[in-house]
């Protein structure tokens, strides 16, 4: 179980590090108004997962954007799997790219982060080890934006301020982060991490 200091730290991208596998992605950012049929997407996602992975894929979760009820995002299933260890990809990366993904990301500085997209529908599926702090921080972020309306808001505007001129996801990703962190913030105090 990581402690509290690794799930509170903050981690930004390796300034030397080349995380693509494939030629580097720059998407437009669109944010759409939230879609009822999201949550209903990522169970057909999840179960596709599991059929392909069986008991490999140790847990499947929906996170960013579009697991919280209300909150306008981009059209992207963003998806959190859990894997033994992310760093033997042909556990599973072969039997995920065999139903459409493909490798994408590799961070190994980052907690042996692995990221695969889908084309239709988009998804992001990102492969993390057991007890990765990321993955309970993403927990976390989501769940306070389920439960309180106000960093909803609060970060709801935050998007809608960074997206128009943005060069790419990453630059959107950045404009945004102040407000993510005073999230992250509150979320940490009220788990009683800080």
């Amino acid at each position: 179980m990581p402690t509290p200091a690794e799930i509170t730290t903050h981690h930004d991208p390796a300034p030397d590090g080349n995380p693509w596998v494939v030629d580097e992605i720059i998407e437009q950012v669109t944010l759409v108004d939230y879609q009822s049929e999201w949550p209903i997407i990522f169970e057909a996602l999840a179960h596709d997962i599991r059929s392909a992975l069986g008991e490999r894929a140790l847990n499947i979760e929906h996170v960013g954007s579009t697991s919280v009820p209300g909150l306008a995002a981009k059209p992207v299933i963003d998806i959190d799997l859990t894997v033994a260890d992310p760093r033997v990809e042909a556990d599973y990366v072969p039997a995920l790219e065999a139903i459409g993904y493909v490798l994408t990301i590799r961070e190994e500085w980052w907690f042996e982060h692995r990221m695969l997209r889908l084309a239709d529908p988009r998804v992001n599926l990102h492969v993390f080890g057991p007890d990765c702090p990321e993955l309970i921080r993403h927990r976390l972020f989501r769940d306070r934006l389920r439960s309180d309306a106000d960093d909803r808001d609060a970060y709801v505007a935050a998007k809608r301020g960074a997206a128009p001129g943005a060069a790419s996801v990453l630059d959107y990703n950045q404009r945004k982060q102040p407000v993510i962190r005073e999230i992250y913030e509150r979320a940490f105090r009220d788990a009683g991490l800080l």
